[in-house]
């Protein structure tokens, strides 16, 4: 049950990260990305401050912060030279690379139905996405760092809060203060904020709901599950993503997506039958 239990509370996780897709994409419409995200991660920090009493773990809290700030600031800038399309299969890529990161820093091997998982998961991401033939360019390698910084902090959350006396929240602020100062100094890059009404709403949700809530269920209960079996369930957030943008934005959901989908629920459900 509890294993059942984390694995239910991770699939909110993707819910609300994959809802952020469309809610920013109405608000941030001709704004400054990395003043939303500076504001963003600095109203977490003050959320955090409000609910969580518990002393941080400064070193854990600012190396995650560190790649969680490496991976919005490298996605953010390598959107401005590539497509969203490219973008978004290249960052879904952090869910393949959190076994190598996996075995590597915690020296856990992924199951063999994980292996078989991980490798639909790349073909399901691919067909979702639907990425253009383009030449390799700068762009995208800047998004290949953000899926690695991506994996490697979901790796290392397991790692940190398996750790004896560690209190989940404490790993919480260090996370958002750091990301936030990460996009304040890139902020100029941009230009101006172009704050609009529908700003607000997607800063608050995104602030309470898709991050202070979120990242706290990731770091409580990911070690119950593990790094591999939790990147499979990460799945679930670009189809989350494409149903809330057909819901929300009425985008069209093309038969290769619907089949990408339904491959990407397939190996997510695969690589978490039994404990890898």
């Amino acid at each position: 049950m509890k294993r059942v239990r984390a694995i239910l509370a991770l699939l909110f996780v993707t819910v609300a990260w994959g809802l952020t897709f469309p809610v920013q994409k109405i608000a941030l419409a001709g704004s400054n990305p990395f003043f939303y995200n500076f504001f963003r991660f600095l109203l977490a920090s003050f959320f955090t401050l409000l609910v969580f009493r518990k002393k941080p773990r400064w070193r854990e809290g600012l190396i995650l912060g560190l790649f969680i700030g490496i991976g919005y600031a490298t996605q953010t800038s390598g959107l401005k030279l590539t497509t969203s399309t490219k973008s978004g299969f290249i960052t879904s890529l952090y869910i393949p690379f959190v076994p190598i990161f996996s075995l590597i820093i915690e020296k856990v091997k992924p199951t063999r139905l994980q292996v078989v998982s991980f490798f639909l998961s790349i073909v399901g991401l691919y067909l979702l996405s639907s990425p253009s033939n383009d030449a390799f360019n700068v762009g995208d390698l800047l998004t290949l760092f953000c899926a690695v910084a991506f994996a490697v902090q979901i790796v290392l959350v397991t790692r940190y809060t398996s750790q004896e006396g560690c209190e989940e929240s404490s790993l919480l602020l260090p996370q958002f203060l750091l990301t936030a100062l990460f996009n304040l100094f890139l902020s100029p890059l941009e230009g101006p904020i172009g704050f609009k009404p529908s700003y607000l709403f997607a800063l608050v949700f995104t602030s309470l709901v898709a991050t202070v809530l979120a990242f706290w269920v990731q770091v409580k209960f990911q070690r119950d599950v593990g790094s591999n079996s939790a990147a499979l369930i990460y799945t679930a957030e670009p189809v989350f993503a494409s149903l809330f943008a057909f819901l929300m934005l009425a985008e069209r959901v093309t038969t290769s997506q619907a089949i990408g989908m339904c491959i990407l629920v397939v190996s997510s459900i695969m690589g978490n039958l039994k404990r890898g």
